[in-house]
């Protein structure tokens, strides 16, 4: 079984950790993400258009097979404090619904 790669996008921080199970990312994803979540909200931002906190990405949390190939998903962690799941690399699609938490949806979109 291939391992898993979690790599954390945190203002100008980026980390990237090994797992060996989809379990071990996710339960580690969901840690972090829920510790940004609970950040102060960031400010609205004037930058080539009006930027509100729910527009803004405070973190972004991805986990894929590998660098370049592969399935990918993660959570944006908003800057109002929501988690969006997605799915893919550069093309990101939001994850609707699934039932269960933004987690599980990345889950269901990794297996």
């Amino acid at each position: 079984m291939p391992d898993w790669r979690l790599t954390v996008r945190h203002g100008s921080e980026v980390e990237s950790r090994r797992f060996k199970d989809l379990e071990g990312a996710v339960t580690e994803m969901e840690r972090q993400a829920r510790e940004f979540a609970a950040e102060p909200p960031l400010g609205e931002v004037s930058m080539l258009g009006d930027w509100t906190a729910e527009d803004r990405i405070h973190a972004r949390l991805q986990i894929a097979r590998d660098l370049l190939r592969g399935p990918a998903a993660g959570v944006d962690v908003r800057g109002d404090g929501r988690i969006v799941p997605y799915r893919g690399r550069a093309l990101r699609r939001e994850l609707g619904p699934t039932g269960g938490s933004v987690f599980d949806a990345v889950r269901e979109a990794l297996r």
